[in-house]
C-alpha cells in the first residue's frame, strides 16, 4: 500500500482523537462555568448526545454533507459501511470519523444555550433534529461541494460550519429557554452566578487548546510538505494573541484582569483562526487572534445587557469571534495560500473574497438560528415545555433529572433516632442555587 496513503491516515486518525478528545475539554468548560448542583448532569448529558450525534451522522449526516447530490443537500452514502472513497487519499473510515468528531463539536457547542435549565429529554430529541437537520446542510454548503463551496467560500476548519451553528442553535435556545433564575433584577440589572471550578474552566481551555491542533492542522488532510506545522503555529499563535487582548482589556475596563475572561480569550483566538489557518501568514493570524481577543470581551457584556443568559458564552466565543474568523480570510488571505478561493482585501483581492464570506456568515447563521428557532418552538409546544420547572433548577438537574449529585459531599448525613431507637442517616441536601 502507498506510504503517503498510510501516513495520511494515520496523521487524520491523530486528528481525529484529539477532536474527540476535546469533548473532555468542553465536559469541564460546562460543569467548571456553572454551579455545582448540575455537574454531574452536564459532563452525563454531553457524553450521551455525543453518542447520539454519533448515531446520527452514520446514518444520515454524512450523507447530507459529503453524497452525491446537488448544491443544496447529498442525497447518498447513508449509513456509511467502511468502503474506501476513491480520490481522497487517506483511509475513507478515518475521513469519516474526523468529520464526524466535527458534526460532535458542533452539537456540544449548541447545548450551551441550554445550560442549567433544560429538560434532559429535550436535549435528547435536539441532538437527533440538530445532526440531521441543522448541520448537515451548512456543511454540505461549505465543505461537500455545495453552492458557497462554488463561490470559493473560505472556512478550513470551521469558523462558521462548526462554531457559528453551533453557536446559532445556542442563542435560539437561550432565547426560548429565557434566563436562569436568580440571573436578573427586576430593574434589569444582572447577576453573576459564578460557574463553580475555574480550574477546571482553566484546564478545559488547556485541552481545547491541544485539541485545537486536531481540528485545523488534522484538516490539512494530508502529511505532504508537512503543511500541517505551519496551521499549528498560526492556531498557537492565535490563541496566545487572544488570551493577551482579553486580558489587557479587561484590565483596563474593569481594574482586574478576569481570569474568566483571559480564557475566553484564548478561546474565541482559537474560533477565529479556524478558518483562515491556512489561508494567513503568520502576522496576520496574531493580529486575528488579538482583535477576537477584544470581542469577546464586549460581546458578552452585550449579551448579558440585552438580557441573555448565556453561562458559557458560547454567542460570544463561538457566534461572535466565528463571524470575524470568517471575515478575517476576506481581509488577509494571502495569493500563494489561498487554495480555494482568491486573496484577501490588503492583498490585492478587492471586496469579493470579502463578500464571499460575509455572505456564508448572514445565510449560514440565519439558517441556523430560524431551523433552530422553528425545531425547538415545536418541541416547546410538544413536550409542555423545554425548561425544567422552578422548583427542579432550584434543587439542582443532578438530583431533579437523575436522582443523585455530580459532587456527592454535597450531600450531608443527618443522623436521627426513630420510634424503635434505631439509628438511620437521612439525606439532606446542601444547596448551591
Amino acid at each position: 500500500m502507498d506510504t503517503t496513503f498510510l501516513m495520511n491516515s494515520m496523521w487524520v486518525m491523530i486528528g481525529a482523537v484529539l477532536v474527540i478528545l476535546m469533548i473532555g475539554g468542553f465536559i469541564l468548560l460546562e460543569t467548571g462555568s456553572t454551579r455545582m448542583k448540575n455537574a454531574g448532569h452536564i459532563a452525563g448529558k454531553t457524553i450521551l448526545t455525543f453518542g447520539i450525534g454519533s448515531i446520527m451522522f452514520w446514518g444520515v449526516g454524512y450523507g447530507f454533507i459529503f453524497g452525491e447530490g446537488n448544491s443544496l443537500i447529498g442525497l447518498s452514502d447513508f449509513f456509511y459501511s467502511g468502503y474506501e472513497v476513491e480520490g481522497l487519499g487517506l483511509s475513507g473510515p478515518v475521513f469519516f470519523l474526523f468529520q464526524l468528531a466535527f458534526a460532535g463539536i458542533s452539537l456540544t457547542i449548541a447545548f450551551g444555550g441550554f445550560a442549567e435549565r433544560a429538560k434532559l429529554s429535550a436535549y435528547l430529541i435536539f441532538a437527533v433534529l440538530f445532526s440531521i437537520i441543522v448541520y448537515p446542510p451548512i456543511a454540505h454548503w461549505i465543505w461537500g461541494g455545495g453552492w458557497l463551496a462554488e463561490h470559493g467560500k473560505q472556512d478550513f476548519a470551521g469558523s462558521t460550519v462548526v462554531h457559528l451553528t453551533g453557536a446559532m442553535a445556542a442563542f435560539a435556545a437561550t432565547i426560548i429557554l429565557k434566563p436562569r433564575i436568580g440571573k436578573y433584577n427586576k430593574d434589569g440589572s444582572a447577576n453573576n452566578l459564578a460557574g463553580h471550578n475555574q480550574v477546571f474552566t482553566a484546564l478545559s481551555v488547556l485541552i481545547l487548546w491541544v485539541g485545537w491542533f486536531g481540528f485545523n492542522a488534522g484538516s490539512t488532510l494530508s502529511v505532504d510538505n508537512a503543511f500541517f506545522g505551519f496551521v499549528t503555529v498560526n492556531t498557537n499563535l492565535a490563541a496566545g494573541a487572544g488570551v493577551i487582548a482579553a486580558m489587557t482589556i479587561s484590565w483596563i475596563v474593569l481594574g482586574k484582569a478576569d481570569v474568566p475572561m483571559m480564557l475566553n480569550g484564548a478561546l474565541a483566538g482559537l474560533v477565529a483562526i479556524t478558518a483562515s489557518c491556512a489561508f494567513v501568514d503568520t502576522w496576520a493570524a496574531v493580529l486575528i487572534g488579538f482583535i477576537a481577543g477584544i470581542l469577546v470581551f464586549f460581546s458578552i457584556r452585550f449579551f448579558e445587557k440585552k438580557r441573555i443568559d448565556d453561562p458559557i458564552a458560547a454567542l460570544s466565543v463561538h457566534g461572535t469571534a466565528g463571524i470575524w474568523g470568517t471575515l478575517s480570510t476576506g481581509f488577509f488571505a494571502t495569493p500563494e495560500l489561498a487554495t480555494v478561493g482568491q486573496a484577501g482585501l490588503f492583498y490585492g483581492g478587492g471586496f469579493h473574497q470579502l463578500g464571499v464570506q460575509a455572505l456564508g456568515v448572514i445565510v449560514c447563521g440565519a439558517f441556523a438560528f430560524i431551523v433552530s428557532f422553528i425545531l425547538l418552538s415545536i418541541m416547546k409546544a410538544l413536550m409542555n415545555g423545554l425548561r425544567v420547572t422552578e422548583e427542579e433548577e432550584i434543587i439542582g438537574l443532578d438530583i431533579s433529572e437523575h436522582g443523585s449529585y455530580g459532587y456527592p459531599e454535597m450531600v450531608k448525613p443527618k443522623p436521627i433516632i426513630e420510634k424503635k431507637q434505631k439509628t438511620a442517616i437521612q439525606v439532606e441536601p446542601k444547596l448551591n442555587a
